[in-house]
């Protein structure tokens, strides 16, 4: 039992460390939390890396994702795209989808705007710890993407890292079984 442990922890540990530096046509930035017309510090981070390729011309276009938190703030997209315009980025190149509350959803709805756009690869730009349940999420639905994880964690410390980890690790296996069970309910029926 400590040895499947184990090695589920590297394997997400590892995972998240698996960049790729291709180029796409779009970098799919995953919601996070916001605080008013300000992105939280993990949010900041996934942002600003989805900058950084912009920039060195690794995409084209950037697609920011998230609903809002509560009932008089902004939807997360557009903190994020004020934020990206405030530094540089043409609107012209800023999508944003407002009506996502989770990883699935954030996907789901971002592929949806891609297509509208015509895009059809992606860098999904998200924390380290949580690449390997985005990327499976990705692959299941169909997209062309590649993990982009942000080069630093605002989850530093060995707790917050553990607390983390193990939120990741227990949304991956209730995602998993649940497309486990949907496999198997199309086969019966």
């Amino acid at each position: 039992m400590a040895a499947a442990v184990l090695h589920t922890v590297v394997s997400f540990v590892s995972y998240g460390g698996n960049a790729v530096s291709g180029k796409a046509d779009a970098a799919i930035v995953l919601g996070a939390a916001s605080y008013g017309d300000r992105p939280s510090p993990v949010f900041r981070e996934r942002i600003n890396h989805a900058l950084w390729l912009y920039r060195n011309g690794f995409v084209k276009k950037i697609i920011f994702t998230g609903a809002r938190d509560s009932g008089n703030e902004p939807p997360a997209s557009t903190v994020a795209s004020h934020y990206a315009a405030g530094r540089g980025v043409p609107m012209g190149d800023i999508l944003g989808e407002d009506r996502s509350r989770t990883t699935e959803e954030n996907l789901s709805r971002a592929r949806d705007l891609a297509e509208k756009n015509g895009l059809k690869t992606f860098l999904i730009v998200s924390d380290p710890l949580h690449m390997k349940r985005a990327m499976r999420i990705a692959r299941d639905l169909g997209m062309a993407a590649h993990p982009s994880p942000t080069p630093t964690t605002r989850y530093r410390g060995f707790i917050s890292r553990m607390q983390f980890l193990g939120r990741e690790m227990y949304f991956y296996d209730t995602y998993a079984a649940r497309q486990w069970a949907l496999r198997v309910a199309r086969h019966v029926l």
